[in-house]
């Protein structure tokens, strides 16, 4: 009889406890609380080789038709200042070829959090996106959103850098 109890226990604790997410590295300044929210932020780091730079079009970039992949803070969905610009940019290069053709917005994020909580990160991104753009004149009925969650990454180096270059939304045009 203790024999059941104590196998139906370790069963019970092997499937409680699943599979692990792998944690940030704390050297990287990346931390989460109780909710799976950002404590710290990092920053794009405009100095580095491998960072975006928001002037150069062929920089890092995974949006296509000429537009420009607009960049989040560590877990976060709020447009920076910067991005503002490439907001601009991207309205310009829209006024010119969007047409009859739809806008889609593809929301990508770090490898840090759950698969969830990705997901609704990556379609926050999209949706200040989005708001962004119908304030800036782009019809909202042409405009199609996705988010890839951490599946879609840019970049697979451990490096702030290359985490940094993950959490962005990419424009393209669809027909």
């Amino acid at each position: 009889m203790i024999k059941k109890i104590v196998i139906g226990s370790f069963l019970a604790l092997l499937l409680l406890s699943g599979c692990a997410k792998k944690d940030p590295n704390p050297s990287l300044g990346n931390n989460f609380n109780n909710n799976d929210v950002a404590t710290d932020v990092v920053t794009i780091d405009e100095s580095a080789n491998n960072s975006y730079d928001a002037s150069n079009p062929n920089g890092f970039n995974s949006s296509t038709d000429g537009m420009k992949s607009v960049y989040f803070d560590f877990g976060g969905y709020n447009i920076t200042s910067q991005m503002q610009g490439v907001l601009s940019f991207n309205r310009d290069i829209l006024s010119q070829k969007l047409g009859n053709k739809k806008l889609k917005l593809e929301g990508n994020c770090d490898e840090f959090g759950t698969d969830e909580y990705n997901y609704a990160l990556g379609l926050k991104r999209t949706k200040a996106v989005m708001d962004s753009l119908i304030s800036l004149g782009i019809p909202p009925n042409q405009i199609d959103f996705v988010s890839f969650g951490e599946s879609n990454p840019q970049c697979r180096e451990a490096t702030d850098a290359c985490y940094a270059r993950n959490r962005r939304v990419d424009l393209g045009l669809t027909k």
